[in-house]
């Protein structure tokens, strides 16, 4: 494959990363609809990773704060 082949494969492989983030919506494109397998880029996928890993992250956090708070307000009610 030429150095030109390779630079429109690359730009096709993004451009439809682009479209999926814009049709599908962002975290459904990342998390959901596919792993980009195609794309041979390492920071794409080191981000990408990145991404999932803090969107876990704060999903966690935000259903133990949910929780958390609810308990309180339990342990309070039952006084």
């Amino acid at each position: 494959m030429s150095n030109i082949d390779k630079l429109y494969d690359d730009l096709e492989n993004f451009q439809m990363v682009q479209y999926r983030m814009e049709a599908e919506g962002f975290h459904y494109c990342f998390k959901d609809y596919s792993s980009f397998n195609e794309i041979e880029d390492e920071k794409f996928h080191e981000l990408r990773k990145q991404y999932l890993e803090s969107a876990k992250q704060l999903e966690d956090y935000i259903n133990l704060k949910v929780e958390e708070i609810q308990d309180n307000i339990d342990n309070m009610e039952n006084i």
